[in-house]
């Protein structure tokens, strides 16, 4: 019995941890990375949550209609490092920022945020380093 139990907790683990490799996932897998666009809006919502944070926007598509976007970031540890915090974040709903970044492969309206303007002229750039060989 006790050969069973642990054979059973072994199973769980190993499954529990193959779930957590598989989520964590390149964002080129998911996001088209060769074709950056830019789109201005306004914010509606930020998510500050791990494993990325997640900004929404609402922005004018090309049709004239509103559209909202979600646009997905680094973690909010990758912000706290460079000194910017919730609150930063906080302060920019209900206002107009740009934001560049590479849309879904599947065309949705969902995003990787590659760099952020806010209203106030400030602006955050996420750098990959493989762009700068």
């Amino acid at each position: 019995m006790k050969y069973k139990l642990s054979n059973v907790l072994l199973a769980v683990m190993l499954l529990v941890l193959v779930g957590l490799l598989l989520a964590h996932h390149s964002p080129s897998a998911i996001f088209d990375m060769s074709k950056r666009f830019t789109l201005t809006g306004t914010v509606t919502k930020v998510d500050w949550i791990n494993p990325h944070i997640v900004v929404f926007m609402d922005a004018k598509g090309a049709s004239g209609a509103m559209e909202n976007w979600k646009f997905e970031s680094n973690p909010p540890a990758w912000f706290r490092r460079l000194g910017v915090g919730r609150a930063d974040f906080a302060k920019a709903i209900g206002q107009t920022i740009t934001i560049e970044g590479v849309r879904a492969r599947d065309g949705s309206l969902y995003g990787y945020l590659q760099k952020i303007t806010f209203t106030d002229g400030n602006s955050l750039e996420l750098i990959n380093p493989s762009d700068n060989k």
